[in-house]
Parts: structure tokens; sequence; C-alpha cells
């Protein structure tokens, strides 16, 4: 549904839908999911909503192959985004709770560990850095570090 704009332009621009509504009306009547509101909710709570959202982009998605309005068209979009809006709080709250469970532990498990890159991960601490071995200490104290006086 594009056409030119003029002849000697190559921008298109959409064309207008028979059943379009105002954009103001379409949206009206969607409540948008907010993040902060799912992030007070129980895992129980976002998976039954999840359920409903998913059930709705089905419906949705039916209405489009059989030629629904255009405002049903729009709102796949805003289902689509809600759906991960309450996927990403879920699975951030699987993470909190799976560091909670593992704090003070001596192994945490990989997923869980900071990720930072490979060569830093290998690395030594800075404390392995700066050990020494016994011989190194026994000589570091019987010899230390000359001290001289500088006069002038």
């Amino acid at each position: 549904a594009l056409k030119k704009r003029d002849p000697g332009s190559s921008q298109l621009s959409p064309a207008p839908l028979a059943d379009a509504e105002p954009a103001r009306d379409r949206f009206a009547n969607m409540p948008r999911v907010k993040a902060y509101e799912l992030r007070s909710k129980t895992s129980k709570e976002l998976l039954t909503e999840l359920d409903e959202q998913k059930a709705e982009l089905a419906q949705l998605r039916v209405a489009k192959v059989s030629g629904g309005a255009a405002s049903k068209l729009a709102k796949i979009k805003i289902v689509r985004k809600a759906i991960a809006r309450i996927l990403t709080v879920y699975n951030q709250k699987q993470k909190a709770d799976a560091r909670k469970a593992c704090k003070g532990k001596k192994y945490v498990p990989l997923d869980l560990r900071p990720k930072k890159t490979r060569a830093i991960r290998r690395a030594l601490k800075t404390e392995q850095k700066f050990m020494k071995t016994p011989r190194q200490k026994t000589k570091a104290s019987n010899f230390p570090m000359r001290r001289f006086a500088v006069t002038m």
C-alpha cells in the first residue's frame, strides 16, 4: 500500500488505509504494561499475565489473517512489547533469586559470575600476583635494600 509522492521524487509514502481510525482513538483503551508495576507482582502472577498476553496475541494474529480492523493490527506490536516486558521482569526476578540463594557459597554458577573478559577472568588476582615464596621472603629479610645517605 505504498504510492509515489510525485513523479520526480523517489521517496515512498504510505497510502492511507480505508478503515484507518485516528491514532488517539486506536490506543485509548489499551493500558500499557509498566515494568515498575510488574516488579511488585509475584512470579506466579507474572506467568498468569504472560499467558493472558500470549492468548491475546494469538487472537490478534487470527484477526490479522482474517482481515481484522487496523486497530487490532496496531495492537499486535503493543502486546508483543508487553510480553517482552513481562519476560524481562520475570527473568530478572529469577536471576536475583538465584543470586540470593548462592550468596556466601564457595562456588557460584557460571552465569552469575561477573562477565568481564576471558583474559581478566584467567589473570592472577592481586594477592596472588604479589605472593612470595619462603625463599624470596628469607632473602628479602636477610639482605634488605641498602640505605645511602646523600650529602652535599
